[in-house]
């Protein structure tokens, strides 16, 4: 008998001192749906986007009903942007996307936030009206990071199409070609693409930059600065 409550005594002290299992963060649920629906998405990226939409919409941000994700470190070469109907837990599209000229070749690996940098920008963005400009049917959108991406407007990045998107030029150069810093799409989608996002839907570029990860008040989610942010942008 007392060798048993010795063995109690053993085991209760172990669970009491067993560090307890992190709980997982409520919007689990959503990448969990969203991952099976969209298997090729890298599921870091996928939460990460997720998380970050989550983070705004907690502090301020009107929720979307749609989130687009561009996971810039897979080469143009590779389908990396993905659209979902959240409501639904539905993919609505996975499809080539643009970088700028001078972000890289067939690999993005430089981002900027400065007008005339011909440069793609990362982090996550909020999108907004739609219009017929020079490319055509084509869709704004603003930045909701500071110093990251929130001079989008500025620098006219948008979504709009483009012919160089075209996956045959991938047989001949290696790579679909550039745009000057927006996420172009092929014409034969874009309609498609600017109908589904346009009116306050949430846009997140990806790329492993060390800097955005350890600052982004949206991917750390800092409450009081992320509502500072949003309240800015909305005059409030």
């Amino acid at each position: 008998m007392m060798v048993t409550l010795r063995r109690l005594c053993l085991v209760a002290g172990m669970l009491l001192s067993a560090p307890l299992l992190a709980a997982s963060p409520p919007y689990q649920p959503l990448v969990d749906d969203l991952a099976r629906v969209a298997p090729s998405l890298d599921r870091r990226v996928l939460t990460h986007a997720v998380a970050a939409m989550q983070c705004a919409v907690n502090n301020g941000a009107t929720p979307a009903q749609r989130l687009a994700v561009i996971d810039f470190s897979l080469p143009s070469s590779e389908r990396r942007l993905w659209i979902f109907d959240l409501h639904r837990g539905r993919l609505l599209l996975e499809e080539f996307v643009a970088h700028g000229m001078k972000s890289g070749e067939n690999l993005a690996t430089r981002f900027s936030n400065v007008v005339g940098s011909h440069q793609s920008s990362i982090g996550l963005f909020r999108t907004a009206e739609s219009y017929s400009g020079k490319h055509g049917y084509s869709l704004r959108m603003d930045g909701l990071e500071p110093g990251v991406n929130d001079r989008a407007r500025e620098r006219a990045i948008v979504i709009h199409p483009a012919a160089y998107v075209n996956p045959a030029w991938i047989a001949t150069q290696g790579r679909i070609g550039r745009s000057q810093g927006c996420p172009a799409v092929r014409p034969e989608v874009a309609r498609m693409v600017v109908d589904s996002l346009k009116g306050g839907q949430f846009m997140f570029s990806w790329y492993p930059d060390q800097q955005w990860l350890q600052s982004s008040a949206y991917l750390n989610c800092e409450p009081n600065q992320v509502a500072s942010i949003l309240a800015a942008r909305s005059g409030g």
